[in-house]
């Protein structure tokens, strides 16, 4: 229940249900829109917002789902159901193109029977009859028009007819051919006067031609002539167009006849289409405000997490400008939040956001939060926002809030959500304040949950030292005397009139009164809600720097962990390597000492034959001895180390490549190991001497041949959102390693949905300088360039 009656159009609410009505593609679909309303049973809502969501998957997920062409059957139906009408062939053709669309979405989600679980649920039981589709498809072509050959009738017609066509053709050329001869024609060839095939003759020679002047010129001298043997053969033509129409209405009766039968069927096919159009306009008004589904509650409580208002948001996006999100909760403990702070600091919008997102939650729409984010259902939805002063029942501004408030706490329970702007305005603030103060009494009493914003002291001291209110306050920047919009629950804000008022340039002397006038006590309440603010900012973005040192720490240590597993895989295939390089050494001098021993003895212990023997062994030894490879030596360069160097590490022989310069930290490249070193702990070495180095280890071979086999282009058309993105931060990484300067992303243009999501997720890589679209010759839209900088 909603109360006032204008609550809809106070929240905003209105101009949403027009924004999802402009996403409808029948009249059918904005009926329903139209008819939305505040639900408040559980199982209904949860079921039209998984519709929503599942909708919304089909398309940003670029689904092959056709429903573009249906039309309003239902007034179709109506007239079938009257005996003696027909359907002419235009309305036979909208029910068998509506038809095809029903049948094509059936067979869509047969396809993918139990993804999309709760659209299928809105043809479960809807009987499939394709004689409909059979029936229409006798009588007329693909364009909707009767097919010569509906029945036998008809073809007999339809041959008769053009064959007179042809008789008549024939003998007006003869004719005509003629009259030029004997020079009766004027200038000029055959024309049509009346719907009948004319010569022109003029005027003198009209009756050296027999036949029916149809029409003459302005001037008079020239007749236009229907030939007597032609004007008999028209006329049989004209019965036969007579006999044709005839035989098509019977048809049409005919098949209209056979329909009627259906009408309970056709308005099944009807409703279904409705409900698809309805849903999917909701899920394309959900992509455009980037809305998701929260976990639904059946008690009354709210845990939103980065909501957005959903017109601010449409309105920003047009001037470029990002909404600030909200973060707020409602429950047993916290039942009302009492938000305060400066004018334009956004206490309105935050407790309006709340108030719309209840609301299109309600009526089964996706909202804009974090899909975390908890949300229960309310009964009742009660709203004071604005000025409902009226001069017709002579209620004064403050009169409408006080019958307002009496329906408030006559009807309000713990399942009512109440929204109040500027509580206890309107009057003088003597006794505003407590009236509004006892009115919060008894609303905190009655356990209703609600947002209220205002700017009285004794409300805010009110909430802090009573049980299930809490304040809030909007933040201000005091040093740029800007609002921040970020809401923080805990404590009361000020509303910083006098610092807006010295920004604007009011007089000095005025502020001085006027902080003379307030009054000691409250000047200090002011200043130290003013200190808190700052402090608690200062502790926030202290809090921001540690968690920023924490994720560098946590990279760092990832990197190290990285390297050191690279480094102990290489280490072990060094040692099987040696190890099998050894054993082959071993057994090649096994195999040379049989084989001296084996001869020594043949010769029978010869001296000289011995000594040559041993001679041979001593140089097969010498020859297979490993020997430390020599290494060439390396000169260091003492210059300043810069991004693209050469680097070598400390007492080891690793060489990398520096990628990124960070103070005293270096993220270089070991191959495809990127790792974060100290810079005492690198000697930078020339390109040359690292090419050298470089050239000989399997590394350098990897990369070339990495190189060799990179496109600078990724086709990602036809794939899902998810598996398109992974393939995008695969593919990403890679050029990035290899120094590509751009790389060309192809995902099609649809409706758009994968381009923004691509889009989008390129934006988080700071090596992305920029992207636009391909040559519209080329592709437009549905190509993508990355330049990597």
């Amino acid at each position: 229940m909603l109360y006032p009656e204008n609550c809809e159009e106070r929240l905003g609410f209105n101009e949403v249900r027009q924004l999802v009505r402009q996403h409808c593609l029948s009249t059918m679909g904005q009926n329903l829109v139209d008819k939305m309303q505040v639900m408040s049973k559980h199982d209904q809502i949860d079921k039209f917002l998984r519709q929503t969501k599942e909708f919304k998957s089909i398309l940003e997920n670029q689904e092959p789902l056709q429903i573009s062409t249906f039309f309003d059957i239902k007034v179709l139906v109506d007239k079938i159901r009257v005996e003696g009408a027909y359907l002419v062939e235009e309305e036979l053709f909208k029910i068998y193109t509506s038809l095809q669309t029903v049948f094509s979405v059936i067979r869509f989600f047969e396809d993918r029977k139990d993804i999309y679980p709760s659209l299928e649920a809105l043809f479960e039981h809807l009987p499939i009859e394709r004689n409909i589709l059979k029936r229409i498809e006798n009588i007329l072509d693909a364009k909707g028009k009767m097919k010569p050959n509906a029945s036998p009738a008809l073809m007999d017609i339809t041959s008769s007819i053009s064959k007179g066509e042809l008789e008549v053709r024939k003998k007006m050329d003869s004719i005509y051919k003629m009259a030029v001869a004997s020079n009766w024609v004027a200038d000029g060839s055959l024309t049509i006067r009346d719907g009948r095939m004319c010569i022109p003759i003029l005027a003198e020679n009209k009756r050296k031609l027999k036949g029916f002047i149809h029409d003459e010129s302005a001037s008079g001298q020239t007749v236009y002539l229907e030939p007597e043997e032609v004007f008999s053969l028209n006329n049989k033509l004209r019965d036969l167009e007579f006999d044709r129409r005839r035989e098509i209405i019977r048809i049409l009766i005919a098949v209209t006849n056979d329909l009627r039968p259906y009408t309970a069927m056709l308005l099944s096919y009807h409703g279904f289409l409705t409900k698809l159009d309805f849903v999917r306009a909701k899920a394309l008004f959900a992509i455009q405000i980037d809305a998701n589904m929260p976990v639904l509650l059946q008690e009354p409580k709210t845990t939103l997490i980065n909501a957005k208002h959903p017109l601010l948001m449409l309105s920003f996006a047009a001037e470029n400008k990002m909404v600030v999100p909200l973060n707020i909760h409602l429950d047993a403990g916290t039942r009302i939040v009492l938000v305060s702070g400066p004018n334009a600091g956004g206490k309105s919008v935050c407790m309006k956001t709340v108030g719309l997102l209840q609301m299109m939650l309600q009526t089964g729409l996706l909202v804009p939060v974090d899909e975390h984010s908890q949300m229960g259902i309310f009964s009742q939805i009660f709203a004071d926002i604005g000025d409902d002063q009226s001069i017709e029942s002579d209620l004064s501004t403050y009169s409408a809030h006080l019958n307002k408030m009496r329906y408030f706490v006559a009807y309000a329970n713990p399942k009512t959500l109440v929204l109040i702007d500027e509580f206890g305005t309107g009057t003088d603030p003597q006794f505003g304040g407590p009236m509004a103060e006892a009115v919060l009494e008894v609303l905190n009493n009655k356990k209703v949950r609600g947002v209220i914003t205002t700017h009285y002291s004794n409300l805010k001291l009110f909430a802090g030292d009573t049980e299930g209110l809490e304040n809030a306050s909007m933040l201000f920047d005091n040093r740029k005397m800007k609002p921040l919009y970020i809401l923080d629950i805990g404590k009361p804000g000020s509303s910083y009139a006098f610092e807006i008022a010295q920004n604007i340039g009011l007089q000095p002397e005025v502020l001085q009164l006027a902080q003379q006038k307030i009054g000691t006590n409250q000047n200090s309440i002011d200043s130290l809600l003013v200190d808190l603010e700052r402090e608690k900012r200062q502790v926030h973005e202290a809090k921001v720097r540690l968690a920023n040192q924490q994720n560098k720490l946590k990279n760092l240590l990832s990197e190290n962990e990285k390297q050191k597993q690279f480094l102990e895989e290489n280490k072990k295939i060094l040692i099987k390597e040696a190890k099998l390089e050894a054993q082959n050494i071993v057994k090649d001098a096994n195999k040379l000492v049989e084989n001296t021993i084996a001869e020594i003895k043949q010769k029978q212990a010869d001296k000289e034959a011995t000594r040559a023997l041993r001679q041979n062994l001593q140089k097969s030894i010498v020859k297979n001895e490993v020997r430390p490879e020599s290494k060439p030596m390396v000169q260091f360069d003492h210059t300043a180390i810069e991004v693209g160097d050469w680097i070598q590490l400390v007492n080891t022989d690793t060489t990398g490549q520096v990628l990124e310069i960070n103070r005293d930290n270096l993220v270089v490249a070991f191959g495809d190991l990127r790792s974060v070193v100290k810079k005492n702990r690198v000697q930078k070495i020339s390109n040359k001497q690292a090419k050298k180095i470089v050239q000989g280890s399997s590394f350098s071979n990897s990369m070339n041949e990495a190189i060799t086999n990179f496109k600078a282009e990724l086709d990602l058309r036809g794939m899902r959102g998810e598996n398109a993105l992974q393939e995008v931060e695969n593919y990403l990484d890679k050029a990035i390693m290899l120094g590509f300067p751009s790389v060309k992303i192809i995902h099609g243009k649809g409706d758009g949905i994968l381009r923004k999501l691509i889009r989008s997720y390129l934006k988080k890589y700071k090596e992305v300088s920029r992207m636009e679209d391909e040559h519209p010759d080329r592709g437009g839209d549905g190509i993508t360039y990355v330049y990597l900088g």
